[in-house]
């Protein structure tokens, strides 16, 4: 197993397309990582947001970047994945400068809203991945990424933590913008050099390349997907829901009700990171010798379950023993109740033709982000009309019903047979 290990992580790192978006992500995640759990009461204390203040921004956060995902899908098709890459990425300079300068709740909205568009390269950015690997190394291959990208959150949260408790929220979350900003303007520039091309379109007749597919076609595409991808569509948007519900509460719950510190909350993360460095490739290449669906379950049943445990405890040391179980669980089937990870990209990348595959991401991730738009706004509702614990219990519900439809909905495809794809 260890000789096969290393052998696929070295197949997979030798890939430019995909070292490169590993690297540049890693880069991204150092940053967001180290504020992201305090972000939430950092607009409580600091920018003067309520519970219920917290859920629109979160709401206004998620369909943005998620309405972006279907047009950013059909461009990716269409016109390539380097170009959406590039100029999505670009995108991520601005939001920063606003977060420095607001001093209130509302005036990050602009910051979100450009966010989202930022996030349009989010399905050429899966698409490559696939695109750049065959089908029995899809799993390992995006197991090897998210393995890479995870290791900034090895000491980036705890880092977060020990700055937050030593110069407060303010301060605090100010030093992480401003290495925001410079990351991405590296960032910019580094995947405008690296990144190659995975489609080639037949622009000129006898080129080779592949037929360049028309919008309307493309659209058309979204509404005869398979009775699988259907299937996944009803499970993205029940698992998105329910997750959206108390995502932005979840490090809020543990320092405001259960009292813990941004220190004890960033060790929390740490070990998630490390989970997800050691676990994400394995996970991945079980998934590629046993099968997508048995991985991708495993998720899904244990994060719902891991929001219930979470209300049902009051020590420091249930928590972390319920998050690394959490953390276990979604490095092996990737995604918990989101849309993505290792087995669930590669699955998708299975069934669904390459030159439909930005698309059809695109669409996965529109349609379940559109449906569940109110999720944050009824978390807080709930949080401050009945208790914190209200919030959590709805999202297991949604959660585990997203796994029973996916266990019966889902059909996995034949993959013994020759891929196509871009070996670079």
């Amino acid at each position: 197993m260890s000789d096969s290990y290393v052998k696929v992580f070295k197949d997979v790192i030798s890939n430019r397309n995909i070292l490169t978006i590993a690297i540049t992500t890693s880069l991204i995640s150092l940053s967001g990582s180290a504020y992201r759990p305090y972000w939430g009461a950092y607009l409580k204390d600091v920018l003067f947001a309520d519970t219920v203040a917290i859920g629109l921004l979160s709401t206004i956060a998620s369909s943005e970047r998620l309405l972006f995902q279907l047009p950013g899908g059909i461009l990716a098709d269409r016109f390539g994945r380097r170009k959406i890459i590039v100029y999505g990425t670009a995108l991520r300079m601005l939001p920063p400068i606003i977060y420095l300068l607001a001093t209130h709740w509302t005036h990050t909205i602009p910051a979100l809203l450009i966010s989202g568009a930022a996030s349009i390269y989010m399905p050429a950015f899966n698409a490559i991945i696939a695109d750049s690997l065959p089908s029995e190394q899809r799993g390992a291959g995006y197991g090897a990424y998210r393995m890479i990208t995870s290791t900034p959150q090895m000491v980036a949260p705890l880092v977060g933590g020990l700055v937050m408790d030593w110069v407060g929220y303010e301060q605090g979350i100010r030093v992480f913008m401003v290495l925001s900003f410079i990351i991405s303007v590296f960032v910019t520039w580094y995947r405008s050099r690296m990144l190659r091309e995975t489609l080639s379109f037949e622009d000129k007749p006898g080129t080779g390349g592949r037929r360049r597919i028309g919008v309307m076609e493309s659209l058309r595409s979204v509404f005869t997907m398979s009775r699988s991808v259907k299937a996944m569509v009803l499970v993205a948007f029940l698992g998105s829901f329910g997750t959206r519900m108390v995502f932005d509460f979840l490090s809020l719950y543990a320092l405001k009700v259960l009292n813990f510190s941004n220190t004890q909350l960033g060790l929390v993360s740490t070990t998630g990171g490390i989970i997800a460095l050691v676990l994400s490739m394995p996970g991945g290449m079980l998934s590629d010798r046993f099968g997508r669906k048995p991985m991708i379950l495993i998720s899904r049943i244990v994060s719902p379950l891991s929001f219930l445990g979470v209300t049902q405890i009051t020590s420091f040391t249930h928590y972390y023993a319920i998050q690394v179980v959490n953390g276990i669980g979604n490095a092996l089937g990737g995604g918990g109740m989101y849309a993505g990870g290792p087995a669930w990209n590669a699955l998708l990348a299975d069934l669904v033709p390459r030159e439909q595959l930005a698309t059809t991401m695109g669409a996965i991730g529109t349609i379940s982000g559109i449906m569940a738009i109110p999720s944050p706004i009824i978390g807080g509702w709930m949080w401050d009309e009945y208790n914190p614990k209200m919030p959590f219990y709805f999202a297991v519900v949604f959660g585990l019903v997203s796994a029973a439809i996916f266990a019966v909905g889902v059909q996995e495809p034949d993959r013994h047979k020759p891929s196509d794809y871009d070996g670079g």
